[in-house]
């Protein structure tokens, strides 16, 4: 029996019923697990209220919230995971695994070129942006080998019911060698995955779940717990005790959100850090400026820890602003933040929602068609960047637009560098 799926989704039903009031749109998102995202899908909407919550108010509704979504044993297991070498070979991180479970796929083997269908929950940010121009070099790759022949794509813009029609379509065809499918959101899409997999066509799931294990592989980096570990792990140990910690989110309700926001509440909770509050910002990056500024106003800031870093740039110019010292700060790998974080010497670390993994559904395709095993859940390593990586990854995205993200894994693809420098 294929393992229990886990839950790595926006769940954007909700997030809409919580949010109150309209912004501009976020300038950038990750996540969510991943939030980049993912990561989970950003909408335009903000919490309502322009000012700054208090911080005792916002910790007791968000003890509630998280309690919601927090499994104790996926937040050890993910924790865990941070420390197994991942088999295959690290310089193709997209074809690694963590502790795979294989799966036979003879019976879905195939000659010839096949058909491949994508059926993708939207590029409403930046994360999803950077990956879906990574996908669409691998499969161009394999178009060439003669692998994949056309490459069918639906958009369903978060849309849960366009995303419902859109794989309908595909399983109606009857013409797709394999479905691809990045869900919008977990509990509703779970049926339209059931029935593609009744259909008889290989289904490969990627980025964020649902409650079905149907699929012949799930596909997707360690998770939200290890995101949002890594960043309050390094607040623990680079502030001293008693310092002041303020947390920026982007939204409630988000599962893949609350998990990055749960692990670090656990990690705060057994330290001596003082949580100044954890702020909802819709992503938006006036909003985080003005929440930040708002505390900086009240006292001291020590360390910001965010669960998606594409607004950390904000957070830092309101420092700025205010003239006071750079925090310890958790960003993202979007270039933004990195070239910010060499530009002044900060003390921080980029955590990572592997962006390459927009590569490794392509290549399970392949493996499928070609009647090879493939892990039944095909957990990808998830690394941060750190300072002593720095530099490195700066020069090799040093071509890169600001919202592009650097582990996205492209280098050795026939579209670099312009597919991703010209978007």
């Amino acid at each position: 029996m294929k393992p229990t799926r886990f839950l790595v989704v926006a769940v954007f039903a909700i997030s809409m019923a919580l949010a109150g009031c309209s912004t501009d749109e976020p300038a950038a998102n990750e996540d969510v697990t991943g939030a980049t995202e993912a990561d989970a899908a950003v909408t335009d909407d903000a919490v309502e209220g322009d000012d700054a919550a208090d911080g005792d108010d916002a910790a007791e509704g968000d003890d509630a919230a998280s309690s919601d979504f927090f499994v104790q044993a996926d937040y050890e297991r993910q924790l865990a995971q941070r420390d197994v070498e991942p088999e295959g070979d690290a310089a193709t991180p997209w074809l690694q695994a963590i502790e795979p479970e294989m799966v036979d796929t003879s019976e879905f083997a195939a000659e010839g070129a096949q058909d491949l269908c994508f059926s993708n929950a939207s590029i409403s940010n930046p994360w999803r942006v950077t990956g879906w121009i990574t996908m669409q070099q691998q499969v161009e790759v394999y178009q060439e080998s003669g692998d994949i022949g056309e490459f069918r794509v639906a958009d369903a813009a978060d849309d849960d019911n366009q995303q419902i029609s859109d794989i309908q379509s595909f399983i109606d065809s009857g013409d797709c060698g394999a479905i691809i499918v990045s869900p919008s959101t977990t509990a509703t899409l779970t049926p339209i995955v059931e029935a593609a997999c009744e259909s008889g066509v290989p289904v490969i799931v990627f980025d964020r779940g649902v409650n079905t294990d149907c699929m012949v592989t799930f596909i997707h980096p360690i998770g939200g717990y290890a995101y949002g570990a890594d960043g309050a792990e390094f607040l623990v140990e680079n502030l001293e005790p008693g310092s002041n910690v303020l947390a920026l989110r982007i939204l409630p309700g988000v599962d893949v959100l609350e998990h990055r926001w749960g692990a670090a509440q656990q990690i705060f909770g057994d330290s001596e850090l003082n949580v100044l509050g954890d702020e909802f910002t819709g992503g938006d990056a006036a909003q985080i400026k003005d929440i930040v500024t708002q505390y900086l106003q009240r006292g001291d800031v020590d360390g910001i820890w965010m669960d998606a870093g594409d607004g950390s740039v904000a957070a830092i110019e309101a420092f700025e602003d205010a003239g006071a010292d750079y925090p310890v700060m958790v960003g993202e790998d979007e270039m933004s933040f990195l070239r910010k974080w060499q530009d002044t010497g900060l003390t921080a670390i980029a955590p990572v929602y592997s962006n390459f993994q927009w590569r490794t559904p392509i290549e399970a395709a392949v493996r499928i068609w070609n009647g090879e095993e493939v892990p039944s859940e095909w957990i990808l390593p998830q690394e941060p960047i750190n300072a002593d990586e720095l530099d490195a990854f700066l020069e090799a995205n040093a071509d890169m637009p600001s919202l592009h993200y650097a582990k996205y894994g492209g280098e050795d693809l026939p579209g670099f560098p312009e597919a991703w420098t010209d978007r």
